[in-house]
């Protein structure tokens, strides 16, 4: 068994794990062709990456927390200095408001899905619940793509991200379960907290 990362590796990892998840998501968005090149604008997407941050960190609640809200929030200027690099867009837009935003919604999602990953090392229905919460919400991800299926600016496209985002989310809970047993009662919990995540982010503005 490993040993598990001290404080500085933690730290470390969250700043550089930041940056990298930042710029590869601008790349894989620009360079990537469709329907996998979707998986670039994908919410969910970043939710799993602190997911398996803390599944990295392994123990510390309050560690993975932190470094995974870190890792987050360092990605969004990560994700907009690659934009202004590659591809000429203005510096101003890493302190606009919606910058801002969405370092907000990096930090709850850090924390949430950062504690999940320690969750999945521990015994009881922690190790269920955590592989649960980011296969829920890639579950949750890909309700909003069936939700736009035949609508006239999406057409039927929706129906592959749909697909997609359901198979991540089946290999997330293959990848973090311990055993077929635990699997399956983390598919068991996945599907109705992807209902609530489905709402969450309809309440969100997400459409």
């Amino acid at each position: 068994m490993r040993p598990e990362p001290d404080n500085r590796q933690v730290a470390l990892a969250a700043v550089l794990g930041g940056l990298l998840l930042g710029c590869l998501d601008f790349i894989w968005i620009k360079y990537v062709p469709y329907p996998v090149g979707d998986l670039g604008n994908s919410s969910a997407v970043w939710a799993v990456a602190a997911f398996f941050f803390g599944l990295w960190v392994r123990s510390g609640r309050l560690r993975a927390a932190v470094g995974a809200a870190v890792a987050l929030v360092v990605a969004v200027p990560g994700y907009y200095a690659t934009a202004a690099l590659v591809q000429g867009d203005d510096w101003a837009v890493l302190w606009a408001p919606t910058s801002l935003l969405w370092m907000c919604f990096g930090v709850l999602a850090g924390v949430l899905f950062g504690v999940a990953g320690v969750w999945a090392h521990r015994p009881g229905w922690q190790q269920i619940v955590g592989p649960a919460l980011p296969a829920a919400v890639l579950f949750a991800e890909a309700g909003l793509e069936i939700r736009r299926i035949g609508h006239p600016n999406y057409g039927d496209d929706p129906i592959w991200d749909a697909l997609i985002r359901i198979a991540l989310g089946l290999l997330v809970l293959a990848l973090a379960g311990r055993t077929n047993r635990q699997r399956a009662l983390a598919l068991a919990v996945a599907l109705p907290l992807a209902l609530a995540g489905f709402a969450a982010f309809l309440l969100a503005g997400f459409r």
